[in-house]
C-alpha cells in the first residue's frame, strides 16, 4: 500500500487517511446503513477505493422514517471503532450517558440498578438517524469513495462477481462490475439471498414470538426530561415490557415488546378504547406522559424480531456478509449495532493481514467472528428473559449487588457478563465462558463455607 497520506478534518479531531491504491482493487459495500457506512470510512482510511450502494435516498436529504428504531445503544466496542475514524468524540456531543436501569413496578414505584461499579461504566443513548447521517458524511468526505442512493440490488452473479441493480429513473438494471463485494444490507440482505443458492449453504432465522413497536414520551416544557435522563426505563410485565431511551430534545423513544397474538398481544389491542385500557392497567405511570399514545400505537408499524444464523460468511474471495447480513440478534442486549462495529475493524484487519488473498481474508473474518456472534445471539435471547420477567424481582436485585460488590472488590477477578459484554472489548464467547467458570467458583466456595458452617453448628451443639 502506498505510504503517503493526506489529511482530513472529522469534527474537531485532526486525522491522517491513506491516499487511495490504484493497485488494490475496488470494493463494492451494499448497504449504507450503520455498519455499511462505518466499513466504507474505515475501508477508504485503509487506501482501499469504495463504491457505497443503497436501495433508499440519501439520509443527508431525506427525513427519517417514522417508527423505525430511533435510538441505540452505543458501548465501548461501537466506541472502539468509531474512534478508528475519528468520529467517537463526534457522536459523544450529542449522545447521552446512562449509569443505570429505572424499573418501573406495576404500582409507581421505581427502582435504579446501576449498570456497573462506577461511572465510567455507561451506556450511551444515541440517535440511529443522526449517527447514520454523520457516518455518511463522513464517507463522502473521503477521497476514492463513491455513493449512489435509491439504487436497490436485485440480483449478484456470484461468478462474474456482476451486481445488479434496480435505480430510480432507469428502466432496465444497472450491471455493475465487482471485484470484492461486501454484503452489508442488513436483515433481509439481498447477496445473503444469492450465496443461500450455493450447496452447503446453512441458513436459519429464529423469530421470537414477540414483535415490537416505537412510541414517544414528548419533552416538557421549556425541552424539560419528564423521567429520569441518564438510565434506560423498563417496565417489566411478565409476558411483555416496554422501554425508554432519552434523546437530546428531551422526548424519550419508547419501544414495546410484546406478544404477536393472543390475548394482551399486537393482534388484540387495535381500537384506542382497549388499548388505553391496557395501558392504564399496566404502564399507569407513562399514560400521563403520552399525548399521542394511541395514534401512535395505530400507526406506527409492528416489527418483527428475529436472529439469523448462517455459513459461510463468503465465497471465494468474491463476497462477504457483513452485521446483519449474516448475524443479526434481537435488541436486549444492545449490541447489534456494537457487533456490527466490531465486524468493521476485525475484516478491515483481515485484509491487511492476508491481502491479495482475499479468499483467505473472508475465511480469518468468520473464524474470528462467527462463534462470538453465536454467543451473543444466545445472550441476547436470555437478557430479554431477565429484562421481561427478572429485573423486578428481589432475588435479582440481590444478585446484582453481590456481583457489583465483587467486581469492586475483585475487579481483576471478578467481572459480570454483563460489564464483559458491554464495557469491555472481551469476545463475547470468550465472556460466557469465563462467566461460567466464575459462577462455578463462587458456588463451590459458597458450598465449602456453608458446609463450614454446618459443621462448626454440629460440633457446638455436640
Amino acid at each position: 500500500m502506498s505510504t503517503c497520506v493526506r489529511c482530513a478534518v472529522d469534527g474537531n479531531k485532526f486525522e491522517a487517511a491513506a491516499i487511495p491504491d490504484v493497485n488494490r482493487p475496488p470494493i463494492t459495500v451494499v448497504g449504507s446503513g450503520l455498519a455499511g457506512t462505518l466499513l466504507t470510512c474505515i475501508l477508504a482510511r485503509a487506501g482501499h477505493r469504495v463504491d457505497l450502494y443503497e436501495k433508499r435516498a440519501d439520509p443527508r436529504r431525506a427525513d427519517v422514517e417514522r417508527g423505525r428504531s430511533i435510538n441505540l445503544a452505543l458501548s465501548v466496542r461501537g466506541l472502539h471503532a468509531l474512534r478508528e475514524v475519528g468520529l467517537a468524540d463526534d457522536v459523544l456531543k450529542t449522545a447521552i450517558p446512562m449509569q443505570g436501569r429505572v424499573i418501573h413496578a406495576l404500582d409507581g414505584r421505581l427502582a435504579f440498578q446501576p449498570y456497573g461499579k462506577d461511572e465510567r461504566e455507561v451506556l450511551y443513548s444515541v440517535s440511529r438517524a443522526d449517527l447514520n447521517r454523520l457516518l455518511v458524511e463522513a464517507a463522502a468526505r473521503l477521497e476514492g469513495v463513491r455513493l449512489f442512493f435509491r439504487h436497490r440490488c436485485v440480483g449478484f452473479d456470484l461468478d462474474t462477481g456482476i451486481a445488479e441493480f434496480s435505480a430510480e429513473g432507469i428502466d432496465a438494471p444497472v450491471e455493475v462490475p465487482t471485484t470484492l463485494l461486501v454484503g452489508a444490507d442488513g436483515v433481509f440482505s439481498a447477496i445473503r439471498g444469492q450465496l443461500q443458492k450455493r450447496e452447503g449453504f446453512d441458513y436459519s432465522q429464529e423469530y421470537l414470538g414477540h414483535g415490537y413497536k416505537e412510541l414517544s414520551i414528548p419533552a416538557g416544557p421549556g425541552g424539560a426530561f419528564r423521567l429520569e435522563k441518564h438510565a434506560l426505563h423498563i417496565w417489566p410485565r411478565g409476558d411483555s415490557m416496554m422501554i425508554a431511551l432519552p434523546n437530546q430534545d428531551g422526548s424519550f423513544t419508547c419501544t414495546l415488546f410484546w406478544p404477536l397474538d393472543g390475548p394482551n398481544s399486537f393482534a388484540a389491542l387495535t381500537d384506542e378504547a382497549t388499548i388505553g385500557a391496557y395501558f392504564r392497567r399496566n404502564f399507569a405511570d407513562a399514560v400521563p406522559l403520552m399525548p399521542t399514545l394511541a395514534r401512535d400505537f395505530r400507526h406506527n408499524p409492528t416489527g418483527p424480531l428475529v436472529t439469523i444464523r448462517c455459513r459461510p460468511w463468503h465465497l471465494n474471495g468474491r463476497a462477504v456478509l457483513l452485521g446483519d447480513a449474516c448475524h443479526a440478534v434481537v435488541p436486549f442486549l444492545g449490541q447489534g449495532m456494537n457487533a456490527a462495529f466490531e465486524d468493521c475493524t476485525v475484516l478491515r484487519d483481515c485484509l491487511a493481514q492476508h491481502g491479495p488473498d482475499y479468499g483467505q481474508a473472508f475465511r480469518r473474518y468468520q473464524e474470528l467472528r462467527k462463534e462470538n456472534l453465536d454467543a451473543l445471539a444466545d445472550l441476547c435471547v436470555e437478557n430479554f428473559i431477565e429484562m421481561r420477567d427478572r429485573v423486578a424481582s428481589p432475588w435479582f436485585v440481590l444478585a446484582k449487588r453481590l456481583q457489583v460488590f465483587l467486581h469492586r472488590l475483585l475487579p481483576g477477578w471478578y467481572v459480570p457478563l454483563y460489564v464483559m459484554i458491554e464495557f469491555t472489548r472481551i469476545p463475547y464467547a470468550e465472556a460466557r465462558r469465563r462467566a461460567r467458570r466464575q459462577n462455578r467458583l463462587i458456588l463451590g466456595l459458597l458450598s465449602v463455607f456453608f458446609l463450614i458452617v454446618f459443621v462448626a453448628v454440629l460440633i457446638y451443639r455436640g
